[in-house]
């Protein structure tokens, strides 16, 4: 990857599209250290240290780099515009509008697009109304009253995740790769590394080797994931022969590739926002039976959620892989252009064939992916003696930290291939 990096700086349109995706990410992470305005600053980390433990505002803190902890005006960051793409996408399956407009092309996703701006900034409100209620400890009579402190508050947390989500577009539009996905990518590893940095800044002789063993088994699980992810099925395709003319066409040999996590990540952001949406909805009402029950019994680390989660991971994980992966498409195209797979007969039995191929190896992802959910935590915590790193490093994190690398590097890499065939082309 490193290669791809330095190769890459050599060529001036991909140099200016890296130099302006940094850019922005600086810009961004400027964002997110910005106090908002009618808050008391020290009073909301007071409030973010007891809310440790909440799973939703533990996801929205790491993921925004901190600035949720730090009152920022970016708090928000970009979690709103996550939850509107997977309901999207959850949605262009059940209405047949939204489904149409998906096989539309280009003018379909920009469609979609658009309507994903709005659920965006309405999760957004939804989300704002929940924090200032978080916060309202920490609010100041700034603007006249504390009530309408908290409501220009609100606004500014809106607007900085419109401005999170502009943000992300343009690095998509105007940098390299997915612009979405590295500010995830650049929030989690902000997380990271201040919880690394205090944990240095703070240890003592007794915590050394078990800091040393935390980083050896962050290695480890670094290691797996990319492992995972990078593993696939190849299922071996043959082309029959064909005489067109005075042309003899096919006769070769190719493979189709099945990835054991068609999903990626996806599939425990699924269930993971599904457990966490109705805590969401309580935390209007902070003081309630339902709030306080929902987060003891199914909150992150509860035996419940511990049971849940691996289901709801298996379930999603089959979903995604109908979605990414239509058996009965392949067999059709397979036989339309004279190929076969050695031993099965074309049409349904290769479609059937695929299907039991696909589903026996998204099992075995899904259950990959529920270990990797739940084991690298519980080994997290009994190392991490101080507490200070488990929160940083979670499973869903380290996942969407190796995606996106590999993503980028993918993304880099077809830059450089796509200047060298217009360099031979001239």
């Amino acid at each position: 990857m490193f290669k791809t990096i330095v190769n890459a700086f050599k060529v001036k349109d991909i140099r200016i599209k890296i130099i302006m995706t940094l850019v922005l990410i600086l810009v961004y992470r400027i964002g997110c250290f910005i106090p908002t305005p009618g808050l008391d600053i020290a009073a909301v980390k007071e409030v973010m240290d007891q809310q440790s433990g909440d799973g939703l505002i533990g996801v929205i803190s790491a993921v925004s780099g901190g600035a949720l902890s730090q009152g920022a005006i970016l708090a928000l960051g970009i979690v709103p515009f996550i939850n509107a793409s997977i309901i999207m996408q959850l949605l262009a399956i059940v209405i047949p509008g939204l489904e149409r407009l998906s096989k539309e092309g280009e003018e379909g996703r920009k469609k979609i697009n658009v309507y994903t701006r709005y659920l965006a900034i309405l999760l957004a409100a939804i989300q704002a109304v929940g924090i200032v209620l978080t916060w309202k400890t920490a609010l100041k009579p700034t603007f006249g009253s504390v009530v309408l402190t908290g409501f220009i508050v609100g606004i500014i947390l809106i607007a900085g995740s419109s401005l999170t989500m502009w943000i992300g577009e343009r690095m998509t539009e105007y940098g390299i790769g997915n612009g979405t996905s590295l500010l995830i990518f650049i929030g989690i590893l902000s997380t990271a590394g201040v919880a690394i940095w205090n944990s240095i800044y703070y240890m003592s002789s007794a915590t050394i080797v078990s800091f040393v063993v935390f980083i050896v088994l962050v290695i480890l699980v670094f290691g797996f994931i990319v492992w995972l992810d990078l593993a696939e099925r190849k299922i071996p395709v043959q082309y029959a022969k064909q005489v067109k003319g005075n042309k003899m066409y096919g006769g070769q040999s190719t493979f189709i590739p099945i990835k054991v996590m068609s999903g990626g990540v996806m599939p425990i952001i699924f269930a993971s926002a599904m457990l966490m949406f109705p805590q969401m909805i309580a935390s209007f009402w902070p003081e309630s039976g339902f709030y306080k029950w929902w987060a003891q019994y199914m909150g992150a680390g509860s035996i419940v959620y511990c049971i849940v989660m691996p289901l709801l991971i298996i379930l999603f994980a089959f979903f995604y892989a109908q979605m990414q992966f239509n058996p009965d498409d392949v067999a059709r195209n397979i036989q339309q252009y004279g190929g076969f797979i050695p031993g099965i007969r074309p049409g349904r039995p290769t479609a059937d064939y695929l299907k039991k191929i696909n589903n026996r190896i998204t099992l075995f992802g899904a259950i990959f992916l529920a270990i990797i959910a739940l084991i690298p935590g519980v080994l997290f915590a009994a190392v991490d003696v101080g507490g200070t790193l488990t929160g940083a490093f979670t499973a869903t994190g380290l996942m969407i930290v190796v995606s996106v690398a590999l993503e980028f590097d993918k993304a880099l890499q077809q830059q450089l291939m796509m200047k060298q065939y217009k360099g031979f082309l001239k």
